[in-house]
């Protein structure tokens, strides 16, 4: 993926081809040698570590320890959670030689890190005096992917995973709470993308799971990502892995497990949910650049100015000054393509009027503004700039947002309509495996903000309902 200048395609003509080609022109990833693969460059890896900093420095208040675990999993130990092995089988890759020698035992590279930590915790655990252990790792997973998209689905890629053990079943389950309720207000607040949040339904939760808890947005063409998840286990991994822990009574007990995740998806999101027909749109508190200035020519007074404005606003945001021999026009097209929030332009005509151009990304608005008001116009527009992306993205899923009561409502919506659609359900595991041969949808999360009524019936099966359910295409 050369950095080239190229047509992008229009959204609303082909959605996938311009995804593609918005990840291209943006110069975030190069494909990897092995399919499924990505190669982070500069500008998409900075977006990754912008996320980084500020959850992990949100972890680190909340008390999580960072670690780091093993890629490669004897199978021997994989095998010892058959539910959970049973879930990740088909995408398990799988190291058998070194060299010319056949290893005794296949090793499983990690497709989540559950079993090796479960393995860890059961040396580390012996009374209740050493629980809780909380834990969180950032690395590198692999799934192998039979269709792959950058950032939404490739073979290996990028996360952090939180994994903790407790002594109170209730202090576990509330951790899983917290953390999905922590991700619900991260990805809207610096990503901009407003979420759902709930339960996953028996079918589509964590395989070894008792409960997950997920947030899921909605892309601008209506269909749905999961953008984040927390796994609560009760006892269910410490039992095959028999950690047990003396209580207050001097009685042995099982540990209670949650584990909780984010990923490289999430800048897919961000693309999915932001961008337009002219590249990237940004949200500021996770742009590489915040403030791009453009230089119309390099005189004295123009390089003066544009090193004078970039030390001032140094001190509250990222800002660059695009110093390459490239045309003027060429570096305005770069900025927006890249999805720098702000753009200054400084030129020697403005300057005799002791103002510069400013520009807005989402709004594309121009406005002269006075050299000595630059920093508090900026500060203000920041603000204005990422309530908008917020709100354009949850006017959007207000209008891709639907109810049914029958299957045959609910397939004549999908007929014309992209979306989350609310329906009363059993939250059977046949039942949803017939939405899906029937539709190619899935549940996506059993509605926090919705009862159902006493004798309401499943949309589908007609078999009392026991919650209302998003159901969407997805991602």
């Amino acid at each position: 993926m050369a950095q080239k200048m190229e047509k992008i395609t229009p959204r609303d003509e082909d959605f996938a081809q311009w995804y593609t080609d918005v990840v291209k022109n943006a110069n975030l990833v190069d494909y990897g040698p092995v399919k499924g693969t990505l190669i982070f460059k500069p500008y998409g890896y900075a977006i990754w570590e912008n996320i980084m900093k500020i959850v992990d420095a949100d972890f680190k208040k909340m008390g999580v320890t960072n670690v780091y675990f093993p890629l490669l999993i004897p199978a021997s130990l994989f095998n010892k959670e058959k539910e959970h092995i049973e879930g990740f089988a088909p995408e398990v890759a799988t190291v058998t030689k070194v060299g010319d020698k056949q290893l005794g035992e296949d090793l499983y590279i990690r497709p989540t890190s559950e079993v090796l930590i479960m393995n860890h915790f059961a040396k580390e655990i012996k009374s209740y005096r050493d629980l809780p252990l909380v834990y969180n790792q950032w690395a590198n997973v692999m799934r192998w992917e039979k269709t792959t998209r950058p950032f939404l689905r490739s073979s290996e890629f990028l996360w952090q995973e939180g994994h903790t053990i407790h002594s109170d079943k209730k202090e576990a389950e509330e951790l899983a709470i917290k953390i999905a309720k922590y991700y619900k207000d991260f990805v809207q607040d610096f990503l901009l993308c407003p979420v759902l949040s709930g339960k996953k339904t028996e079918r589509e939760k964590f395989a070894g799971a008792k409960d997950t808890y997920t947030i899921e947005a909605l892309m601008y063409d209506g269909q749905s990502l999961q953008s984040g998840t927390s796994h609560y286990f009760e006892d269910n991994f410490t039992k095959a892995f028999n950690i047990k822990f003396q209580n207050k009574e001097q009685k042995e007990e099982f540990a209670y497990t949650t584990s909780w995740g984010i990923s490289t998806r999430l800048i897919g999101a961000i693309i999915m949910t932001h961008a337009d027909d002219e590249g990237l749109v940004l949200p500021s508190k996770i742009a590489p650049i915040q403030v791009q200035i453009i230089n119309i020519n390099d005189s004295d007074e123009v390089l003066k100015t544009s090193n004078d404005l970039k030390e001032k606003l140094s001190k509250t945001f990222r800002v660059n000054i695009d110093s390459s021999d490239k045309s003027f026009g060429f570096k305005i097209s770069e900025a927006e393509i890249k999805g720098i929030p702000i753009r200054i332009e400084v030129g020697p005509r403005d300057l005799k009027d002791g103002v510069v151009t400013i520009s807005r990304r989402d709004t594309k608005s121009k406005e002269s503004i006075k050299l000595d008001d630059v920093i508090k116009y900026i500060e203000n527009q920041i603000i204005d700039y990422d309530k908008n992306l917020f709100e354009k993205a949850l006017q959007n899923r207000k209008n891709r947002t639907f109810s049914a009561n029958t299957i045959y409502e609910y397939i004549k919506l999908l007929e014309n309509k992209q979306g989350f659609v609310l329906v009363p359900f059993c939250c059977e595991i046949d039942c949803e495996n017939n939405v899906k041969e029937k539709t190619q949808t899935v549940s996506r999360c059993i509605s926090s903000d919705h009862k159902v009524d006493q004798n309401q019936k499943c949309f589908n099966c007609e078999a009392s309902a026991k919650n209302m359910v998003y159901f969407a295409r997805s991602y």
